[in-house]
């Protein structure tokens, strides 16, 4: 077999040992939270998914022996969802503002079972 037979085809991936780093990767994501420490909570579950993310995407779906077009591709896709959600998080994440009501749906009744100030019963109920 000569030297440019070989470089066509890549190195046999050992899934086994990989599928164990991803398991690893899981267990860490799970016990992480139960530090009760917000920093390591944060790491552990974006941090290990991002990780996991690469993992997966190169080893299982072949993506380090793609044309590089379909790097771009992902690379565009990623900073457009960024940047729709930094440009609808501001509004849609705050709960004061001019003409900015949000009913009775969006937040749970208090632990009292009192109706939210306003009298608002819900849907469909009759006042007596």
């Amino acid at each position: 077999m000569s030297a440019h037979e070989h470089a066509a085809h890549p190195a046999h991936r050992n899934y086994v040992k990989i599928w164990g780093i991803l398991v690893v990767l899981l267990v860490i994501s799970v016990v992480g939270p139960f530090l009760n420490i917000r920093v390591v909570t944060l790491l552990t579950a974006f941090g290990v998914a991002l990780v996991k993310a690469y993992m997966v995407a190169k080893n299982f779906m072949h993506l380090d022996v793609e044309k590089p077009i379909i790097l771009w591709l992902m690379a565009v896709t990623l900073a457009l969802m960024v940047l729709l959600f930094a440009g609808l998080a501001p509004d849609v994440m705050k709960d004061h503002g001019r003409n900015w009501k949000k009913d009775a749906g969006f937040h749970p009744p208090p632990a009292g079972g009192h109706p939210a100030p306003g009298g608002d019963q819900g849907h469909g109920a009759k006042s007596h």
